[in-house]
């Protein structure tokens, strides 16, 4: 096991991120990580709590992970009696705030596994701020019915 995973598996036991920003004091964290597991190739959903510790609001801007091919944020939008999800450039996080993204409002579209989720793993993501922080969480892989953590 490398550093950088025994650091992430130390994090995930804690529910706790780790935050890659060097030269200024972080404010951006992230909690409750989790990831859907879906069937086969189809896209999966992440979940987590995104907190700003800091005096000015954040936007978080991306997320990455090696796990996927693709990482996206998107917001669930209900029209009437439909729902849609709709890709998002930014998230704002309020200062001295956290947003939750849940099933239902805000969530990462995870598509194109590179290999299939087992659950129980950890899988990291890294989430980029709009000031340049950039934090990763080990997210728990739950499966296709969990409604929340």
């Amino acid at each position: 096991m490398t550093n950088i995973q025994k650091l992430l598996l130390a994090a995930a036991l804690c529910g706790t991120s780790i935050s890659a920003f060097a030269g200024t004091a972080a404010t951006a964290s992230v909690s409750d990580c989790w990831i859907r597991a879906l069937p086969g190739k189809l896209p999966s959903g992440g979940y987590f709590k995104a907190s700003n510790a800091g005096d000015q609001p954040l936007n978080l801007v991306g997320v990455s992970s090696d796990a996927f091919g693709m990482a996206m944020l998107h917001q669930t939008q209900k029209q009437g009696s439909t729902s849609a999800m709709v890709m998002v450039d930014q998230v704002p996080v309020p200062a001295h705030g956290s947003l939750a993204f849940a099933p239902g409002n805000y969530h990462v579209m995870l598509e194109q596994p590179k290999e299939p989720l087992k659950i129980g793993s950890t899988i990291p993501l890294t989430f980029t701020f709009s000031d340049g922080q950039k934090v990763i969480a080990a997210c728990t892989v739950k499966s296709a019915g969990t409604m929340g953590q």
